[in-house]
């Protein structure tokens, strides 16, 4: 039976939805699960929870074992889960908003691209690299499945100065078509074919049929008709201009375009119903509720768990029967969209089974949908380069070229700004040269 080993498994609920999974799966009940946290109490609970699951769930199958050493969490793994969340909300979320609030630079999310999305980057870089340096010796074989933002900027790194195999994994292609359907109030569709492909929070549903039939044109009049729904304002904008749905929500996909907040037009943020400081809010909004269900969870002898739609589990299982699944995963451009940067990370799907995850070639974008991955891409790259070469030059070209940033700042404004955040990161990022 395999070894799981989770990085950032004081991510209780995330932890619990992932290893529950596979606890619930049959062919990976007899599992060992490795947990490994810098912090040693959110460890410790979550080593709690999966325990009670592991006896409610799986007649306690699974051999589940907490480590204070992260060498030895990582040792003998065939899978490794990463969700790490480096700095947290308190300081380094804070400083994210905070500093380029000072500038007059508003954001909503800020985990993925954005003056935000870089320095989160930055600070995470690192430590996935050293996770890597101790997987290429204890473990150089293993899968290493990310869920941490920024998606595209982490894998690629991984991708581009280690040896570990590496998959990028998000939500969002999953519920793309669930999410359309929300917008424009229909009722849900689970039969509709549906092709998607493009970058991280900004790929594109290419394709939405049902019985070979193309659903745009009745999506399109349905808007045209009733004008933008207030769920979701930005992407069906985008969708209207450029002619296909984009698959991460209008709160992520605001900053990530020049377009929809600016400080020039306050009216916009109305128009578009944009939440800013989105994210900030969220992670009060979830620090309370998990204090609250902490003390359900841990108080609670009969915790049992039902499969979710995580891809994690999944991804094992094909591995591990050979029975091929289908997901949409983030990994290097090797010729599968012609129109792309060829190191750049893109998410398209993949067919995984026991010889690995084998992407899906693609072929060429409408050129204005890869017109618009290349202005995301460019800070990717960019910032990507800041973090292999420490030198600080390349987060200010990553900054300059940042579609919200460079839309609403100065480059003076720009160098100032980066500076300004370096120096409040502290010991949290590098020394850059």
């Amino acid at each position: 039976m395999p070894k799981i080993t989770f990085m950032g498994a004081g991510s209780t609920v995330f932890a619990k939805n992932v290893l529950g999974d596979c606890m619930v799966t049959e062919s990976l009940r007899d599992s060992e699960i490795a947990l490994y946290d810098i912090d040693e109490k959110r460890l410790q609970e979550s080593e709690m929870i999966l325990k009670n699951i592991n006896k409610n769930s799986n007649a306690n199958r699974a051999e589940i074992i907490a480590y204070s050493n992260r060498k030895e969490a990582l040792r003998g793994a065939q899978y490794v889960v990463n969700a790490i969340q480096v700095g947290g909300y308190d300081p380094c979320t804070i400083t994210d908003f905070e500093i380029p609030k000072k500038y007059g630079l508003r954001q909503t999310i800020s985990d993925t691209l954005g003056i935000g999305g870089i320095f989160r980057a930055l600070r995470t870089i690192p430590v996935m690299l050293d996770f890597a340096k101790d997987m290429e010796e204890v473990c150089p074989d293993a899968w290493f499945l990310n869920y941490t933002n920024p998606m595209a900027m982490l894998t690629g790194a991984m991708l581009r100065a280690t040896s570990i195999k590496t998959i990028g994994l998000c939500h969002s292609v999953q519920v793309c078509a669930k999410n359309l359907y929300e917008g424009l109030e229909w009722e849900e569709d689970k039969e509709v074919q549906t092709f998607i492909a493009g970058i991280n929070h900004m790929a594109w549903l290419l394709e939405i049929k049902k019985n070979g039939v193309d659903l745009y044109p009745k999506i399109k009049e349905e808007v045209f008709k009733k004008g933008l729904p207030e769920k979701d304002a930005v992407r069906f904008e985008m969708m209207q201009q450029f002619g296909y749905y984009v698959t991460e929500s209008s709160e992520h996909n605001a900053e990530y375009l020049p377009y929809f907040i600016k400080s020039k037009y306050p009216e916009l943020i109305e128009r578009y119903h944009i939440p800013l400081d989105e994210y900030p809010r969220r992670c009060v909004e979830q620090i309370n509720a998990w204090n609250k269900t902490r003390e359900e969870l841990l108080g609670d002898v009969q915790i049992t768990h039902e499969r979710t739609h995580e891809y994690g589990s999944y991804i094992i299982e094909a591995m591990e029967t050979n029975i091929p699944y289908k997901i949409g995963g983030n990994v290097l451009n090797t010729g599968l969209i012609t129109n792309l940067p060829s190191d750049a990370v893109v998410e398209v799907p993949c067919m995984v089974d026991a010889s690995g995850i084998k992407p899906t070639y693609v072929g060429k974008l409408p050129e204005q949908l890869a017109a618009l991955n290349r202005t995301n891409i460019n800070v990717q790259l960019l910032t990507i380069e800041a973090a292999l070469t420490g030198k600080r030059e390349h987060i200010y070209h990553a900054a300059m070229l940042d579609p919200h940033t460079s839309s609403e700042l100065t480059i003076d404004e720009i160098r100032h700004l980066v500076d300004d955040l370096i120096e409040a990161h502290g010991d949290w990022l590098p020394t850059y040269r």
